[in-house]
């Protein structure tokens, strides 16, 4: 009886492990730039100029404008001089640390992984 039971417990577990072999977990997708603004940039940033600025300045078709220059929001003084358009690369250095770009800039938020700025980024060209 024992040895019956014994190959039966084994047989179980070869079963299963070859069903594990066989059937690979699906990864998990991404979280999409929408998503992912909403979660880490909506605290601070709207994404219309006809709602009341929060911390920051409305980032809706920030790609291609120049910086520090949403009227009626006070930028700090080094956004409020800065001489340059928002565009790709620059908002990836921004994501990435803001006070690299502009020392002294009251951003707080930094993100390491490429492809969530990517991600991001590429949420604010659609609303372009």
């Amino acid at each position: 009886m024992r040895v019956v039971v014994l190959g039966l417990c084994i047989a179980v577990v070869l079963v299963a492990r070859v069903a594990d072999a066989q059937m690979p977990l699906p990864s998990a997708k991404p979280p999409d730039g929408a998503t992912l603004f909403k979660q880490q940039c909506a605290v601070c940033h709207t994404l219309s100029l006809s709602e009341p600025a929060r911390q920051g300045p409305p980032l809706v078709k920030v790609v291609g404008r120049t910086a520090g220059k949403i009227e009626g929001f006070r930028y700090s003084d080094g956004l409020a001089k800065a001489d340059f358009a928002w565009d790709e690369a620059r908002l990836d250095a921004w994501l990435t640390n803001p006070q690299a770009v502009i020392p002294g800039v009251e951003m707080a938020y930094r993100q390491a992984k490429p492809e969530t700025r990517a991600a991001i980024i590429a949420f604010l060209k659609e609303l372009n």
